[in-house]
């Protein structure tokens, strides 16, 4: 049984100082609650169960030397940061500061390298394009009046740039536009000059440059002034690189707010072509025409026929919205693009696709004008009649006038916007 007597205070009055003062503390406190020796106890007591006391005692003599071992290894070891000093609050937050700002400084200048190397990538990536826009024309030339005129710091000033698409066997074409809604002579400069309007042509050359066509070409052109030649050979199926090039062409000439495109076969009031343009002058990137979405054909006896119909999707899909291709017009922004990136722009079997694809990732405005594809008489003679003439007139099912050679004089008398509207249009 433990003794009733309670323990003397006194020997955990304070913490002892030395492992020897803890020894002797211990046994003089064993020696208060079991007087007897404790080996001689042990001894006589081997065999059977301890005692409860001489377990009281043992349970008090390891907490009181486990608190003296304690207290010695955290004096012996203090926090270098703390002088022996156990960390307070404050020093946690300055520490988690202290991170916190390591972090952020990491963070900024890793932002910083990779911003670093989207600069770099988009410096090589123009660099890269502007190799093969040089080298571009170095293989495929440009053409005479641009070669005329390279050496010129200063553009020639225009409003607009109306290029007629044409072939080698479409003079009868070229002379019923010139007896109609083209200017000739003195007036076609006149209509340069005061109303910045340009007016040309647009031919190529044969396989063979030199020959009889070409030079009937330059007869035409000495008599007539109003041709615009391409170093580009001519062929039906190379009309997405004429137009690519028509582009590019006429952007190194002049200076134009607006680039037009129109075939020979289609009947064009100029001053309603201009003043449809003007109200879209304030506009950095537009693209204006009939916009359409035709099927794709991928049949190889069809007449548009698409090689590369297996990249619009299935089967029966249609193209994507664009301009069609007997009249269009782009803004100066539009022409710059194509003249910088014509190398890597891709050509579609049909010219007015190619057109569409170059412009239909970017961030530009689609024009629907239906003024610019009205139809030929009684359409358009009727719509000029109500006060609202046409900026072009065709036949959908010709693509273009049909028998134009015939008809283009009396549509332009039934269609026609009247001599004096562009000369008395003012920009």
């Amino acid at each position: 049984m433990l003794s009733s007597r309670p323990l003397d205070r006194k020997h955990f009055s304070k913490a002892p100082s030395s492992r020897k003062e803890v020894i002797v503390g211990l046994r003089r406190l064993m020696l208060k609650v079991w007087p007897v020796h404790p080996e001689n106890e042990l001894k006589r007591m081997r065999g059977k169960l301890l005692p409860g006391r001489f377990i009281f005692v043992l349970c008090i003599s390891s907490f009181l030397a486990g608190s003296l071992f304690t207290g010695q290894t955290w004096t012996a070891h203090p926090s270098p940061d703390t002088d022996g000093q156990m960390p307070t609050a404050q020093d946690c937050d300055h520490k988690r500061k202290l991170v916190e700002e390591e972090s952020g400084d990491m963070a900024a200048e890793v932002t910083k390298t990779h911003q670093a190397i989207k600069s770099l990538d988009r410096t090589m990536s123009k660099l890269e394009t502007d190799l093969a826009v040089a080298r571009a024309g170095q293989l495929d030339g440009r053409a005479s009046e641009h070669s005329a005129s390279s050496s010129n710091l200063s553009l020639a000033k225009a409003f607009v740039v109306v290029g007629i698409n044409t072939a080698f066997s479409s003079k009868r074409r070229r002379d019923s536009l010139r007896r109609t809604w083209l200017p000739r002579g003195e007036k076609l400069k006149k209509l340069e000059k005061e109303k910045g309007v340009v007016v040309r042509f647009v031919i190529g050359h044969t396989a063979t440059p030199g020959g009889g066509l070409d030079r009937a070409i330059d007869a035409e052109d000495v008599r007539h002034h109003d041709f615009l030649r391409l170093d580009h050979v001519e062929g039906y199926h190379r009309l997405s690189s004429k137009t690519r090039l028509y582009f590019s062409t006429a952007a190194s000439i002049w200076d134009a707010d607006f680039y037009v495109k129109v075939d020979d076969d289609v009947h064009l009031n100029l001053g309603m072509l201009v003043s449809t343009l003007a109200m879209h002058r304030s506009k950095p990137r537009i693209y204006i025409g009939c916009m359409k979405s035709g099927p794709v054909l991928s049949l190889k006896d069809e007449k548009y026929h698409e090689p590369e119909f297996w990249k619009f999707g299935e089967e029966g899909n249609k193209y994507f919205r664009h301009a069609t291709g007997q009249l269009y017009a782009i803004s100066k922004d539009l022409a710059s693009y194509i003249s910088t990136n014509s190398p890597i722009l891709h050509r579609y079997a049909n010219e007015d696709v190619s057109v569409g694809a170059w412009f239909i990732g970017l961030e530009i405005e689609h024009v629907d004008e239906r003024s610019m594809c009205c139809g030929t008489p009684p359409d358009c003679a009727a719509k000029a009649e109500a006060g609202n003439v046409c900026v072009a007139s065709f036949d959908w099912s010709c693509s273009g006038v049909c028998k134009s050679v015939e008809r283009m004089e009396k549509i332009h008398g039934l269609c026609g916007e009247g001599d004096g509207a562009l000369w008395d249009f003012h920009l």
